[in-house]
């Protein structure tokens, strides 16, 4: 997400709009070995990057999930589309939640619906799942036009030197308070699921 300084507002809007997933048919119908999961990966989310040294997968992460019950074990050390949809929902939830919670909310779609012919499949879950938040941009872009227009409002007896800073503070608490309530509800609703079984 590029965010222009000069037309804050406008330009972190626009970002948003232009938000998308990846989609289904974007992934590899073969099987992949780890190196070219991880190269898939880098190239679809390359512009989520704060930093140009960051790194979106590694192995030893797609180790670590494998291990921590996350991720369905590879077959002859190779991956599916099916383990590819669960490393991207992985990806966006990691930031959030932990290994933990993630393995718990995901337990079971992977027992029921990873490589299964039934009526449910893990690309119509995730394929719902996208068209529904990307139904939402418009609410999100809302929500946040009012967060800012709220912070803008702030501060108007600081001196003037200081109240872009302090706007913009104000802005960033709305938007970390927005995301701590709902985290904090994300955290209770997994709370009410079941522990899932340790697997051998």
């Amino acid at each position: 997400m590029t965010i222009d300084k000069d037309n804050l507002l406008e330009s972190i809007l626009e970002s948003i709009g232009r938000i998308d997933y990846v989609r289904p048919e974007k992934i590899p119908d073969i099987d992949l070995y780890m190196d070219q999961v991880t190269t898939f990966m880098e190239d679809q989310f390359r512009g989520t990057r704060r930093y140009p040294e960051d790194k979106v997968l590694t192995k030893t992460m797609i180790n670590n999930y494998a291990k921590n019950n996350l991720l369905p074990p590879p077959v002859k050390k190779k991956y599916s589309k099916e383990h590819m949809l669960v490393l991207i929902f992985i990806f966006y939830f990691k930031s959030l939640l932990s290994i933990r919670d993630i393995e718990t909310l995901f337990r079971p779609l992977t027992d029921k619906y990873f490589d299964t012919d039934g009526d449910i499949t893990l690309t119509g879950i995730y394929e719902e799942v996208c068209r529904l938040e990307k139904g939402r941009i418009g609410d999100v872009q809302e929500s946040i036009r009012a967060m800012y227009e709220q912070a803008e409002q702030t501060w108007k007896d600081a001196p003037e030197e200081e109240q872009e800073y302090l706007r913009l503070f104000s802005f960033i608490c709305s938007l970390s308070f927005d995301v701590y309530v709902k985290k904090q509800l994300i955290e209770k609703l997994i709370d009410t699921l079941p522990e899932p079984e340790k697997k051998k």
